[in-house]
């Protein structure tokens, strides 16, 4: 076991357009894929990880015991609070907000929803789209509207979330609408059924008003989608928002909704809530149900919450967390619970940092980080430096797995439709392909090496913490419109502290460290023992407002 640190970042050739399209046909072709393959899988690591040496066992699913060592309740117990929120900066509307704007008189939901679906019509006219939404539907909304108003009205209401907007990922289900996963093909039966976490938000009250774009089936951390259209960051509409849920990242940012559902398996939320200036919850493998959402990546998907704020994550995160009998890894977890996520005094919490990794991200990220770091000392924390080997191997591997997983899911289609996926997503289901069953199940061996490293990190300190990204929002380059772009280099950069959450099933957030000079948002990252989700959000709420929010350039202002 080598503990030098090993991520580097690369310099791969992009590819955008017409030439994305016609390398994902040499790739198809057997005989010039056979000739292109070697050297793609020797830059990609795949061969240095079929060499090394690993004696453990495979680990198919990261679940974890029930109780874990070293996640007693925290001692504050006091109901959720309110969203913590910088007085010197731009303050996002909260489920709060309309909560106490439908009990106050001063608005309904049902002029919310005439509102936000003049929003997102909006939206999609300026120049260009935000394309948050790839469908919306009048009548629904309105309808879920009416009903909630008369609750409210009536002295009846559902509970907090009774009638404010809220949006889901579509690759999750939810009647009356299809589910495209992103694709032009899929999603041409409407569901007839919602899926658990969103039979759940609607028990709530949540106001369901569409389903969010996304970056095709998932397959990379960007936003690109060629069949519904590119989102687009609300805070610098030539910037790509983060994938792959985009769409839910773009409404949260740009009012259309203050807490938006979106799904996980190598940083889809995260990602996006750091590009887009949110505060994004990936939750334990196993915690929220993944019954009704489609089948992408069985071993590392996660549903959860993208917020403006950490008290607003805690909301979605408290309806939408446990067991479930219709997902059997849901079955054996703790209670869930939101309880101290409140207290601001981080007093005996130990962060975890190791350097070289927290430092490899461009300086203005570096900086915001520090500076993060230090704000959260100043609450009470205090920082030990720590190593994690081997994390070039768990990136390896978990591209394996997730890439083996999807061209799995998209198999029964590969025939039929295969030219209806977009350049990049033949490109990554071609190398998915041509994985092994030894290499998938050498994958599964890193795994369990990487849980050991991780839970013996995480009994020296309670949490591991690191920029979320490597890079800001990148630019949409203009070859890339309309039919999207292949830059494994920069995938690279804003996945380089995500991964491991995923391959590990660790709980992680992301929430706002700053912005660089350009005025992108920049993201903080932090990883916790197994079912430690409340100590994560209290960090995120703690934090929030340490740092002067801005206000994004594509802004919908609902409640006023």
């Amino acid at each position: 076991m080598s503990s030098k640190y090993d991520l580097k970042s690369v310099k791969l050739p992009r590819l955008a357009g017409g030439a994305m399209e016609a390398f994902a046909g040499l790739l198809e072709n057997p005989a010039t894929g056979a000739l292109l393959m070697p050297k793609l899988l020797e830059d990609g690591g795949i061969t240095k990880l079929r060499s090394l040496q690993v004696d453990e066992p495979p680990t198919f699913l990261p679940l974890y015991p029930v109780v874990a060592e070293g996640n007693a309740p925290l001692p504050d117990a006091s109901p959720l609070p309110a969203a913590a929120q910088s007085d010197a900066g731009f303050k996002f509307n909260t489920v709060r907000d309309y909560a106490e704007a439908y009990r106050a008189g001063r608005v309904t939901p049902e002029d919310v929803a005439e509102r936000v679906l003049q929003a997102i019509a909006d939206s999609d006219r300026q120049s260009p789209p935000l394309r948050a939404f790839i469908a919306s539907f009048r009548d629904d909304v309105m309808a879920q509207a009416r009903a909630a108003t008369q609750r409210i009205r009536e002295g009846k209401a559902l509970g907090i979330f009774d009638g404010v907007p809220v949006a889901i990922k579509d690759e999750v289900d939810q009647a009356p609408y299809g589910t495209t996963v992103g694709t032009k093909f899929l999603g041409r039966t409407p569901a007839t059924s919602d899926s658990t976490v969103v039979a759940r938000m609607r028990a709530a009250g949540a106001l369901l008003i569409g389903k969010a774009n996304m970056h095709e089936i998932g397959i990379n951390p960007v936003g690109i989608n060629a069949h519904h259209g590119f989102a687009r960051n609300p805070y610098a509409p030539d910037h790509y928002p983060g994938g792959s849920s985009s769409g839910p990242a773009v409404a949260v940012a740009a009012g259309l909704c203050p807490v938006a559902l979106g799904a996980d398996g190598g940083g889809s939320i995260r990602i996006p809530a750091a590009l887009c200036g949110l505060v994004g919850l990936k939750a334990t493998f196993g915690r929220v149900s993944e019954a009704g959402a489609y089948p992408l990546t069985w071993s590392m998907g996660h549903l959860g919450p993208i917020a403006a704020t950490a008290a607003d994550a805690a909301l979605m995160y408290s309806v939408i967390a446990g067991p479930d009998a219709a997902d059997p890894n849901s079955l054996h977890q703790p209670p869930e619970s939101v309880a101290g996520v409140g207290q601001i005094d981080l007093h005996g919490l130990t962060l975890g940092v190791y350097r070289p990794w927290f430092n490899h991200a461009t300086p203005a990220i570096v900086s915001a980080c520090e500076a993060m770091l230090a704000a959260l000392t100043g609450m009470g924390a205090t920082v030990r430096e720590i190593e994690i080997p081997e994390l070039d191997a768990a990136r390896v591997a978990h591209v394996v797995t997730i890439l083996s997983e999807m061209a799995a899911s998209m198999a029964r289609f590969y025939k039929e439709h295969r030219r209806d996926f977009g350049g990049d997503v033949r490109i990554n289901l071609a190398l998915g392909r041509v994985f092994t069953a030894r290499d998938y199940v050498q994958a599964q061996r890193v795994r369990t090496r990487m849980m050991a490293h991780f839970a013996r990190a995480l009994t020296e300190v309670d949490v591991i913490v690191s920029p979320a990204t490597a890079v800001t929002a990148p630019a949409i380059p203009s070859g890339a419109v309309p039919k999207g772009e292949s830059d494994l280099s920069t995938v690279t950069e804003l996945m380089r502290y995500i991964v491991p959450g995923n391959f590990v099933g660790l709980p992680a957030i992301s929430f706002p460290a700053g912005y660089d000079e350009g005025g992108l948002p920049i993201g903080f990252h932090a990883m916790g023992r197994p079912w430690a989700e409340a100590l994560l959000l209290r960090l995120a709420h703690a934090a929030g407002p340490t740092v002067a929010r801005r206000k994004p350039q594509a802004y919908y202002e609902l409640l006023r």
